[in-house]
């Protein structure tokens, strides 16, 4: 994946029919994105198949926005990533990240190493597509596992927040998907970046910095800063206290919304945002709000995925976004 398409990338949640979610990703490469990565929560519409339909219907750069190694197994990941890979042509991205703490407890599921699981889901997915087969005992087993067909290996791109991901993601990422709306996270995370780079291979070849920024517009600046709660109630629920300090969001209240989350009340931990909260975490307001926003974000990464649920109507939000995102990149 080149920067040029990362740059106008865009995420898509499917927590509608997927007829809709199809209409939305057409709607985005309309307004100018190249790359439509879905969202992955066990209580939405599976990401895979959706990003079947959108491969299907369109010609973006298609993948999970971050699927996690701990609700399916690695093994599992890399055939389905694989398989998408092949029904589009090559036109699959692999986001990966470790999850939500508090989504995968309503699994009960133990969210154990993070790093390390997503490290070794990275590099054992590769060898997969290299046609190796692949024993594995680490964060996660595997015995002689391999496919039974072929594919290019597609990009692997590293959802990271924290310090120590963000430097893994440079070292032995394709890209990262920086966590991150606020030009002061983006710009911290950039060094972190730096620091990982700076022992990569050169054999590992190209890397794309990247903003995954939680966007939320609309014409209307107060309804689009109130559909930015959901988001944002997710995001706060898993920042960890200096990036609540680097805000001076409150972590008293940071804490109640995690709880409602965890506690599965999500009206409650939408409620409970904050204005300080969605000025931090998002980019809310305008399509004029949204371009001074990602004009400040590109002075520190490659690009920009507009991260959903981008605001109160989807279809005429990629519009908006898109019209912001063309504007920062020169476009016309």
């Amino acid at each position: 994946m080149t920067v040029d398409r990362i740059v106008r990338g865009v995420e898509i949640t499917p927590e509608h029919p997927l007829e809709r979610v199809v209409g939305i990703a057409e709607a985005a490469e309309r307004a100018g994105f190249g790359a439509a990565l879905v969202s992955c929560h066990y209580f939405n519409r599976d990401p895979f198949v959706a990003a079947d339909r959108i491969g299907r219907a369109t010609d973006l750069h298609v993948g999970p926005s971050a699927a996690n190694p701990y609700d399916a197994h690695p093994v599992s990941l890399a055939a389905r990533t694989a398989t998408l890979q092949e029904a589009t042509d090559g036109r699959a991205v692999m986001g990966l990240a470790p999850g939500d703490r508090s989504t995968l407890s309503a699994l009960g599921v133990d969210r154990d190493r993070p790093l390390r699981r997503t490290l070794e889901t990275m590099r054992v997915a590769r060898r997969l597509w290299d046609g190796e087969r692949v024993s594995h005992d680490g964060t996660f087993e595997a015995a002689d596992a391999g496919l039974e067909f072929a594919v290019d290996s597609p990009p692997v791109y590293v959802g990271a927040q924290g310090p120590d991901m963000l430097r893994m993601s440079g070292k032995h990422a394709d890209g990262v998907l920086i966590n991150a709306s606020h030009p002061r996270d983006v710009a911290w995370s950039a060094d972190r970046i730096a620091e990982g780079r700076a022992d990569r291979s050169d054999r590992r070849g190209a890397f794309d910095s990247v903003a995954y920024a939680s966007v939320s517009v609309a014409e209307d600046r107060q309804a689009a800063r109130e559909a930015a709660r959901p988001p944002v109630a997710f995001i706060v629920g898993g920042a960890v206290p200096p990036v609540l300090d680097r805000h001076d969001v409150d972590r008293g209240a940071a804490e109640t919304v995690s709880e409602h989350l965890e506690s599965g009340d999500l009206r409650a931990a939408f409620d409970t945002v904050t204005p300080r909260m969605i000025d931090a975490f998002c980019a809310a307001g305008t399509a004029a709000d949204l371009e001074e926003r990602f004009d400040a974000l590109l002075e520190h990464v490659d690009g920009i995925v507009a991260g959903s649920p981008l605001g109160p109507e989807p279809e005429t939000a990629v519009s908006l976004a898109g019209r912001a995102v063309r504007a920062v990149a020169g476009s016309s």
